[in-house]
Protein backbone atom coordinates (compact mmCIF):
# COMPACT_ATOMS: atom_id res chain seq x y z
CA UNK A 1 0.00 0.00 0.00
CA UNK A 2 1.37 3.49 -0.47
CA UNK A 3 3.44 5.46 2.11
CA UNK A 4 1.45 8.84 3.69
CA UNK A 5 2.81 11.65 4.84
CA UNK A 6 1.00 14.70 6.53
CA UNK A 7 2.41 17.78 7.39
CA UNK A 8 0.34 19.91 9.78
CA UNK A 9 0.44 23.67 10.84
CA UNK A 10 -1.62 25.45 13.38
CA UNK A 11 -3.14 24.66 16.52
CA UNK A 12 -3.48 22.12 18.58
CA UNK A 13 -6.86 21.41 16.80
CA UNK A 14 -5.20 20.39 13.63
CA UNK A 15 -2.78 18.07 14.94
CA UNK A 16 -5.91 16.32 16.77
CA UNK A 17 -7.34 16.22 13.14
CA UNK A 18 -4.04 14.69 11.41
CA UNK A 19 -4.35 12.77 14.04
CA UNK A 20 -7.86 11.29 13.05
CA UNK A 21 -6.68 10.97 9.59
CA UNK A 22 -3.34 9.45 9.99
CA UNK A 23 -5.29 6.84 12.23
CA UNK A 24 -7.93 6.36 9.17
CA UNK A 25 -5.07 5.87 6.78
CA UNK A 26 -3.63 3.20 9.22
CA UNK A 27 -7.44 1.30 9.43
CA UNK A 28 -7.26 1.32 5.53
CA UNK A 29 -3.61 -0.37 5.17
CA UNK A 30 -1.46 2.73 4.05
CA UNK A 31 1.74 3.38 6.20
CA UNK A 32 2.30 6.36 7.27
CA UNK A 33 5.93 7.97 7.20
CA UNK A 34 7.56 10.44 8.70
CA UNK A 35 8.99 12.78 5.91
CA UNK A 36 7.92 13.78 2.43
CA UNK A 37 10.76 11.83 1.10
CA UNK A 38 9.79 8.78 0.15
CA UNK A 39 5.90 9.47 0.63
CA UNK A 40 3.03 8.53 -2.17
CA UNK A 41 0.93 10.40 -0.40
CA UNK A 42 1.53 14.26 0.84
CA UNK A 43 -1.16 16.26 2.27
CA UNK A 44 -0.60 19.36 3.88
CA UNK A 45 -3.15 20.29 6.94
CA UNK A 46 -2.73 23.95 8.00
CA UNK A 47 -5.30 27.06 9.55
CA UNK A 48 -6.13 30.31 7.87
CA UNK A 49 -5.77 32.08 11.42
CA UNK A 50 -2.37 33.74 10.46
CA UNK A 51 -1.06 34.45 6.70
CA UNK A 52 2.69 32.70 7.85
CA UNK A 53 0.84 29.83 8.62
CA UNK A 54 -0.70 29.91 4.84
CA UNK A 55 2.77 30.75 3.49
CA UNK A 56 4.74 28.40 5.30
CA UNK A 57 2.20 25.51 3.89
CA UNK A 58 2.01 27.04 0.10
CA UNK A 59 5.90 27.21 0.31
CA UNK A 60 6.49 23.10 1.63
CA UNK A 61 3.92 22.11 -1.45
CA UNK A 62 5.92 23.98 -3.90
CA UNK A 63 9.32 22.31 -2.73
CA UNK A 64 7.94 18.77 -2.88
CA UNK A 65 6.31 19.24 -5.61
CA UNK A 66 9.65 20.43 -7.15
CA UNK A 67 11.72 17.80 -6.13
CA UNK A 68 9.20 15.51 -7.18
CA UNK A 69 5.38 14.72 -7.86
CA UNK A 70 4.28 12.19 -5.69
CA UNK A 71 1.43 10.18 -6.30
CA UNK A 72 -1.49 12.25 -4.71
CA UNK A 73 -0.97 16.12 -2.99
CA UNK A 74 -3.18 17.67 -0.96
CA UNK A 75 -4.50 20.36 1.29
CA UNK A 76 -6.89 19.80 4.71
CA UNK A 77 -8.16 22.42 7.27
CA UNK A 78 -8.84 25.61 7.63
CA UNK A 79 -6.23 26.59 4.34
CA UNK A 80 -8.55 24.52 1.89
CA UNK A 81 -11.64 25.33 3.64
CA UNK A 82 -11.53 29.00 2.66
CA UNK A 83 -9.81 28.90 -0.73
CA UNK A 84 -11.45 25.26 -1.94
CA UNK A 85 -10.37 24.91 -5.40
CA UNK A 86 -8.30 28.08 -6.08
CA UNK A 87 -5.93 25.50 -4.61
CA UNK A 88 -5.81 23.09 -6.91
CA UNK A 89 -5.68 26.06 -9.90
CA UNK A 90 -2.62 27.66 -7.65
CA UNK A 91 -0.72 24.82 -5.96
CA UNK A 92 -1.04 22.05 -9.20
CA UNK A 93 -2.44 19.32 -6.08
CA UNK A 94 -5.17 16.63 -6.65
CA UNK A 95 -7.27 17.24 -3.05
CA UNK A 96 -8.63 20.09 -1.39
CA UNK A 97 -10.96 18.98 1.50
CA UNK A 98 -12.61 21.33 4.33
CA UNK A 99 -13.06 21.12 7.71
CA UNK A 100 -16.20 19.17 7.88
CA UNK A 101 -14.39 16.04 5.92
CA UNK A 102 -11.73 14.41 7.28
CA UNK A 103 -13.52 11.28 7.68
CA UNK A 104 -13.44 11.49 3.87
CA UNK A 105 -9.95 12.23 2.92
CA UNK A 106 -8.76 8.28 2.87
CA UNK A 107 -11.92 7.17 0.53
CA UNK A 108 -10.78 10.59 -1.82
CA UNK A 109 -7.11 9.45 -1.78
CA UNK A 110 -8.24 5.98 -2.85
CA UNK A 111 -10.43 7.48 -5.85
CA UNK A 112 -7.75 9.68 -6.94
CA UNK A 113 -5.20 6.58 -7.17
CA UNK A 114 -8.19 4.61 -9.00
CA UNK A 115 -8.52 6.88 -11.75
CA UNK A 116 -4.61 7.97 -12.19
CA UNK A 117 -4.23 4.03 -12.42
CA UNK A 118 -7.06 3.96 -15.09
CA UNK A 119 -4.78 6.72 -16.69
CA UNK A 120 -7.94 9.62 -16.78
CA UNK A 121 -5.45 12.02 -16.45
CA UNK A 122 -4.49 11.42 -19.98
CA UNK A 123 -7.44 13.75 -20.98
CA UNK A 124 -7.97 16.26 -17.98
CA UNK A 125 -6.80 16.52 -14.66
CA UNK A 126 -9.00 14.48 -12.39
CA UNK A 127 -8.94 16.50 -8.40
CA UNK A 128 -11.66 16.12 -5.84
CA UNK A 129 -12.60 19.52 -4.24
CA UNK A 130 -14.97 19.02 -1.18
CA UNK A 131 -15.46 21.94 1.26
CA UNK A 132 -19.36 21.85 1.88
CA UNK A 133 -20.87 21.70 5.18
CA UNK A 134 -21.89 18.38 6.81
CA UNK A 135 -23.92 17.24 9.49
CA UNK A 136 -22.58 15.45 12.50
CA UNK A 137 -18.97 15.63 11.30
CA UNK A 138 -18.10 16.81 15.11
CA UNK A 139 -18.64 13.67 15.56
CA UNK A 140 -15.97 11.84 13.70
CA UNK A 141 -12.63 13.05 15.47
CA UNK A 142 -12.57 10.36 17.97
CA UNK A 143 -9.99 7.59 17.20
CA UNK A 144 -6.07 7.83 18.61
CA UNK A 145 -3.22 6.68 17.00
CA UNK A 146 -1.01 6.69 20.50
CA UNK A 147 2.83 6.29 21.08
CA UNK A 148 4.80 3.80 23.03
CA UNK A 149 3.87 5.08 26.78
CA UNK A 150 1.97 8.18 25.09
CA UNK A 151 0.51 9.59 28.75
CA UNK A 152 -1.41 12.94 26.72
CA UNK A 153 -3.59 13.02 24.88
CA UNK A 154 -6.24 15.56 22.69
CA UNK A 155 -10.13 14.97 22.91
CA UNK A 156 -12.33 16.69 20.39
CA UNK A 157 -15.61 17.73 21.90
CA UNK A 158 -16.50 20.32 19.89
CA UNK A 159 -16.20 21.97 16.17
CA UNK A 160 -16.74 25.67 15.12
CA UNK A 161 -17.38 28.62 16.62
CA UNK A 162 -20.31 31.68 17.00
CA UNK A 163 -18.52 34.62 18.12
CA UNK A 164 -17.03 35.95 14.95
CA UNK A 165 -14.56 38.27 16.16
CA UNK A 166 -13.72 40.70 13.42
CA UNK A 167 -9.90 39.26 13.05
CA UNK A 168 -10.97 35.82 13.07
CA UNK A 169 -11.18 33.37 9.76
CA UNK A 170 -12.30 30.05 12.12
CA UNK A 171 -16.33 30.97 12.06
CA UNK A 172 -15.83 30.86 8.35
CA UNK A 173 -13.77 27.98 7.90
CA UNK A 174 -15.12 25.61 10.83
CA UNK A 175 -19.08 26.44 10.84
CA UNK A 176 -21.00 26.97 13.42
CA UNK A 177 -20.71 25.47 17.39
CA UNK A 178 -21.45 22.21 17.01
CA UNK A 179 -20.68 19.79 19.97
CA UNK A 180 -20.24 15.95 20.66
CA UNK A 181 -22.37 14.19 23.10
CA UNK A 182 -21.25 14.12 26.59
CA UNK A 183 -21.58 10.23 26.59
CA UNK A 184 -19.32 9.85 23.54
CA UNK A 185 -16.52 11.93 25.28
CA UNK A 186 -16.50 10.20 28.04
CA UNK A 187 -16.01 6.92 26.28
CA UNK A 188 -13.36 7.99 24.26
CA UNK A 189 -11.97 9.52 27.59
CA UNK A 190 -12.13 6.01 29.15
CA UNK A 191 -10.54 4.23 25.90
CA UNK A 192 -7.77 6.45 26.50
CA UNK A 193 -7.22 6.01 30.25
CA UNK A 194 -7.59 2.25 29.55
CA UNK A 195 -4.16 2.40 27.25
CA UNK A 196 -2.53 4.10 29.94
CA UNK A 197 -3.33 7.81 29.53
CA UNK A 198 -3.01 10.21 32.03
CA UNK A 199 -4.13 13.87 30.99
CA UNK A 200 -6.41 14.33 28.71
CA UNK A 201 -7.19 18.02 26.95
CA UNK A 202 -10.37 18.91 26.03
CA UNK A 203 -10.25 20.93 22.52
CA UNK A 204 -12.71 23.34 21.15
CA UNK A 205 -12.61 26.68 19.50
CA UNK A 206 -14.45 28.46 22.39
CA UNK A 207 -14.53 25.30 24.54
CA UNK A 208 -16.36 26.76 27.74
CA UNK A 209 -19.49 27.49 25.35
CA UNK A 210 -19.80 23.71 24.73
CA UNK A 211 -22.62 22.41 24.23
CA UNK A 212 -24.91 25.72 25.20
CA UNK A 213 -26.72 25.56 22.08
CA UNK A 214 -27.74 21.89 22.53
CA UNK A 215 -27.47 19.81 26.19
CA UNK A 216 -29.39 21.73 28.94
CA UNK A 217 -27.78 22.69 32.17
CA UNK A 218 -28.41 20.54 34.90
CA UNK A 219 -28.74 22.24 38.96
CA UNK A 220 -26.99 25.51 37.41
CA UNK A 221 -23.95 23.47 36.04
CA UNK A 222 -23.47 24.77 32.20
CA UNK A 223 -23.10 21.10 29.96
CA UNK A 224 -19.02 22.03 29.82
CA UNK A 225 -19.25 22.40 34.25
CA UNK A 226 -21.04 18.56 33.50
CA UNK A 227 -18.12 17.20 31.39
CA UNK A 228 -15.26 18.45 33.40
CA UNK A 229 -17.09 16.53 36.32
CA UNK A 230 -17.92 13.39 33.99
CA UNK A 231 -14.60 13.22 32.79
CA UNK A 232 -13.22 14.03 36.58
CA UNK A 233 -14.93 10.19 37.56
CA UNK A 234 -12.78 8.58 34.43
CA UNK A 235 -10.44 6.14 36.26
CA UNK A 236 -7.09 6.44 35.67
CA UNK A 237 -7.05 10.81 34.38
CA UNK A 238 -5.20 12.23 36.48
CA UNK A 239 -4.95 15.74 34.68
CA UNK A 240 -7.47 17.44 32.76
CA UNK A 241 -7.08 20.21 31.15
CA UNK A 242 -9.10 22.61 28.16
CA UNK A 243 -8.39 24.60 24.98
CA UNK A 244 -9.15 27.58 24.20
CA UNK A 245 -11.50 29.30 26.12
CA UNK A 246 -13.59 32.63 25.72
CA UNK A 247 -13.70 35.40 28.95
CA UNK A 248 -17.32 35.01 28.30
CA UNK A 249 -17.37 31.16 28.42
CA UNK A 250 -16.33 31.40 32.63
CA UNK A 251 -19.68 31.54 34.49
CA UNK A 252 -20.17 31.24 38.42
CA UNK A 253 -20.03 27.24 37.90
CA UNK A 254 -16.62 26.84 35.99
CA UNK A 255 -14.91 29.12 38.26
CA UNK A 256 -16.22 27.46 40.97
CA UNK A 257 -15.12 23.90 39.20
CA UNK A 258 -11.13 24.44 39.96
CA UNK A 259 -12.42 24.30 43.38
CA UNK A 260 -13.60 20.89 43.64
CA UNK A 261 -12.07 18.79 40.92
CA UNK A 262 -8.24 18.90 41.69
CA UNK A 263 -8.11 17.03 38.44
CA UNK A 264 -8.22 20.58 36.50
CA UNK A 265 -4.68 21.15 35.91
CA UNK A 266 -3.53 24.53 37.60
CA UNK A 267 -3.55 26.48 34.22
CA UNK A 268 -5.64 28.73 31.95
CA UNK A 269 -4.84 30.01 28.53
CA UNK A 270 -7.25 33.34 28.64
CA UNK A 271 -6.89 35.36 25.55
CA UNK A 272 -7.43 38.99 26.34
CA UNK A 273 -6.65 39.60 23.04
CA UNK A 274 -6.62 43.89 23.65
CA UNK A 275 -6.38 45.97 26.96
CA UNK A 276 -8.16 48.85 25.25
CA UNK A 277 -11.80 48.74 25.40
CA UNK A 278 -11.84 50.74 21.82
CA UNK A 279 -9.99 48.22 20.40
CA UNK A 280 -12.12 45.04 22.02
CA UNK A 281 -14.96 46.44 20.71
CA UNK A 282 -13.97 46.74 16.98
CA UNK A 283 -12.75 43.40 17.41
CA UNK A 284 -16.05 42.05 18.73
CA UNK A 285 -14.97 40.97 22.11
CA UNK A 286 -17.79 41.34 24.74
CA UNK A 287 -15.94 42.36 27.61
CA UNK A 288 -14.00 45.41 29.16
CA UNK A 289 -10.32 45.82 29.95
CA UNK A 290 -11.96 45.93 33.80
CA UNK A 291 -14.56 42.56 33.13
CA UNK A 292 -11.09 40.64 32.17
CA UNK A 293 -9.19 41.81 35.25
CA UNK A 294 -11.97 41.13 37.71
CA UNK A 295 -12.17 37.73 36.21
CA UNK A 296 -8.69 36.70 36.60
CA UNK A 297 -8.87 37.64 40.53
CA UNK A 298 -12.19 35.64 40.65
CA UNK A 299 -9.73 32.53 38.94
CA UNK A 300 -6.63 33.42 40.85
CA UNK A 301 -9.12 33.45 43.99
CA UNK A 302 -10.41 29.94 43.20
CA UNK A 303 -7.35 28.46 43.02
CA UNK A 304 -4.77 30.44 43.71
CA UNK A 305 -1.50 28.60 42.63
CA UNK A 306 -3.15 28.60 39.03
CA UNK A 307 -1.05 29.89 36.10
CA UNK A 308 -2.50 32.46 33.87
CA UNK A 309 -1.43 33.01 30.13
CA UNK A 310 -3.10 34.71 27.38
CA UNK A 311 -3.23 35.82 23.61
CA UNK A 312 -2.83 39.06 22.35
CA UNK A 313 -2.85 41.06 19.17
CA UNK A 314 -0.68 44.30 18.78
CA UNK A 315 -1.16 47.00 16.04
CA UNK A 316 -5.22 46.32 15.00
CA UNK A 317 -6.57 48.36 12.71
CA UNK A 318 -7.65 51.74 14.63
CA UNK A 319 -4.88 51.11 17.32
CA UNK A 320 -3.70 54.88 18.18
CA UNK A 321 -0.37 54.76 21.07
CA UNK A 322 -2.71 55.67 23.83
CA UNK A 323 -4.69 52.13 23.13
CA UNK A 324 -1.38 50.14 22.81
CA UNK A 325 -0.21 51.92 26.70
CA UNK A 326 -3.62 50.87 27.40
CA UNK A 327 -2.56 47.34 26.58
CA UNK A 328 0.80 47.02 27.85
CA UNK A 329 -1.04 48.97 31.56
CA UNK A 330 -3.13 45.68 31.76
CA UNK A 331 -0.21 43.20 31.44
CA UNK A 332 1.42 44.99 34.26
CA UNK A 333 -1.43 44.60 36.51
CA UNK A 334 -2.73 41.42 35.70
CA UNK A 335 1.14 39.61 35.32
CA UNK A 336 0.55 37.32 33.25
CA UNK A 337 2.92 33.85 33.33
CA UNK A 338 3.49 33.90 30.05
CA UNK A 339 1.50 35.41 27.04
CA UNK A 340 1.52 34.92 23.20
CA UNK A 341 2.03 38.05 21.61
CA UNK A 342 1.10 38.49 17.81
CA UNK A 343 1.05 41.44 14.99
CA UNK A 344 -2.47 41.97 13.16
CA UNK A 345 -2.28 40.56 9.69
CA UNK A 346 -5.11 40.74 7.48
CA UNK A 347 -7.16 37.61 6.77
CA UNK A 348 -8.90 37.37 3.58
CA UNK A 349 -12.72 37.27 4.12
CA UNK A 350 -12.92 38.83 8.01
CA UNK A 351 -14.29 42.17 8.87
CA UNK A 352 -11.00 43.42 9.66
CA UNK A 353 -9.38 42.90 6.71
CA UNK A 354 -12.14 44.97 5.30
CA UNK A 355 -11.53 48.22 7.35
CA UNK A 356 -10.59 51.39 5.61
CA UNK A 357 -7.34 51.42 4.96
CA UNK A 358 -6.46 54.77 7.06
CA UNK A 359 -7.01 53.38 10.11
CA UNK A 360 -4.41 50.26 9.69
CA UNK A 361 -1.55 50.44 11.74
CA UNK A 362 1.92 50.33 9.68
CA UNK A 363 4.61 47.60 10.43
CA UNK A 364 7.30 49.18 12.13
CA UNK A 365 5.03 50.68 14.22
CA UNK A 366 3.19 47.04 14.98
CA UNK A 367 6.76 45.33 15.56
CA UNK A 368 8.05 47.68 17.62
CA UNK A 369 4.63 47.16 19.91
CA UNK A 370 5.48 43.28 19.63
CA UNK A 371 8.80 43.74 20.91
CA UNK A 372 8.22 46.18 23.30
CA UNK A 373 4.93 43.92 25.26
CA UNK A 374 7.52 41.15 24.81
CA UNK A 375 9.79 42.52 26.51
CA UNK A 376 7.90 43.01 29.13
CA UNK A 377 5.99 39.46 29.49
CA UNK A 378 9.08 38.69 30.16
CA UNK A 379 10.08 40.84 32.62
CA UNK A 380 7.17 39.76 34.77
CA UNK A 381 7.36 35.69 33.75
CA UNK A 382 10.67 34.95 34.16
CA UNK A 383 11.26 35.61 37.58
CA UNK A 384 8.42 33.65 38.52
CA UNK A 385 10.31 30.66 36.91
CA UNK A 386 13.62 31.55 38.47
CA UNK A 387 11.54 31.65 42.35
CA UNK A 388 11.05 28.14 41.47
CA UNK A 389 14.48 26.66 41.83
CA UNK A 390 14.94 25.03 44.83
CA UNK A 391 11.11 23.71 45.14
CA UNK A 392 9.67 20.34 44.07
CA UNK A 393 7.40 20.60 41.20
CA UNK A 394 5.22 17.29 40.70
CA UNK A 395 5.50 16.81 36.34
CA UNK A 396 3.82 14.35 33.58
CA UNK A 397 7.25 12.83 31.68
CA UNK A 398 6.09 13.49 28.02
CA UNK A 399 9.29 11.67 26.60
CA UNK A 400 12.82 13.17 24.86
CA UNK A 401 13.60 16.83 25.18
CA UNK A 402 13.33 18.19 21.93
CA UNK A 403 16.56 20.19 22.20
CA UNK A 404 18.09 17.46 23.53
CA UNK A 405 17.67 13.58 22.86
CA UNK A 406 19.97 12.82 25.87
CA UNK A 407 17.32 14.44 28.19
CA UNK A 408 13.98 13.95 29.23
CA UNK A 409 10.85 16.57 29.30
CA UNK A 410 7.74 17.25 30.85
CA UNK A 411 5.20 19.27 32.31
CA UNK A 412 3.59 20.85 35.59
CA UNK A 413 0.32 21.38 36.46
CA UNK A 414 0.98 24.94 35.60
CA UNK A 415 2.04 23.95 31.89
CA UNK A 416 6.07 24.72 32.17
CA UNK A 417 8.27 22.72 30.57
CA UNK A 418 11.30 20.78 33.06
CA UNK A 419 14.10 19.35 31.30
CA UNK A 420 15.60 16.29 33.36
CA UNK A 421 18.44 13.71 33.15
CA UNK A 422 16.25 10.83 33.65
CA UNK A 423 15.35 7.09 32.80
CA UNK A 424 13.28 7.22 29.45
CA UNK A 425 12.45 3.58 30.93
CA UNK A 426 11.16 4.29 33.90
CA UNK A 427 9.93 7.92 33.57
CA UNK A 428 8.48 8.14 30.37
CA UNK A 429 4.61 8.68 30.51
CA UNK A 430 4.60 8.60 34.36
CA UNK A 431 4.13 11.19 37.11
CA UNK A 432 6.66 12.36 39.62
CA UNK A 433 8.48 15.37 41.11
CA UNK A 434 11.32 16.97 40.17
CA UNK A 435 13.33 19.31 42.20
CA UNK A 436 14.26 22.31 40.13
CA UNK A 437 18.15 23.12 39.80
CA UNK A 438 18.05 26.02 37.20
CA UNK A 439 15.85 28.28 35.41
CA UNK A 440 16.05 28.94 32.14
CA UNK A 441 14.34 31.29 29.32
CA UNK A 442 10.92 29.73 29.87
CA UNK A 443 12.09 26.31 30.94
CA UNK A 444 13.23 24.82 34.17
CA UNK A 445 15.67 21.94 34.87
CA UNK A 446 15.97 20.02 37.62
CA UNK A 447 16.85 16.24 38.74
CA UNK A 448 13.69 13.61 40.26
CA UNK A 449 13.06 14.00 43.58
CA UNK A 450 14.15 9.92 44.64
CA UNK A 451 11.32 8.19 46.41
Amino acid sequence: MPRVHIKTYGCQMNERDTEQVSQMFTERGYTMTATDTDADVVLINTCSVRDQAEQKAMGKMGMVRRRRIPLVTGFMGCMAQSRGSELVDKAKVDLVVGTQKYHRVVDYVDEIIRAKEAKQMDEERFSIVDVEEEEQSQNTIRDHTLKEKQASAFVSIMQGCNMKCTFCIVPYTRGGERGRPIADIVEEVKRLAERGVKEVTLLGQIVNLYGRHEFPAVDGKSPFVQLLEAVHEVPGIQRIRFTSPHPIGYKKDLIEAFTYLPKLAEHVHLPVQSGSDAILKRMHRPYTAAKFTELVQRIRAARPDIAVTTDVIVGFPGETEENYLETRKLFEAIRFDNAFVFRYSKRRGTPAAEMEETIQVPEPVKEQRNQDLLALVNSIALPMYDRLVGQDVEILCEGPSKTNEARLTGRTGSNRIVVFDGNPARHIGEIFKVRITEAGHFTLFGDPVLS
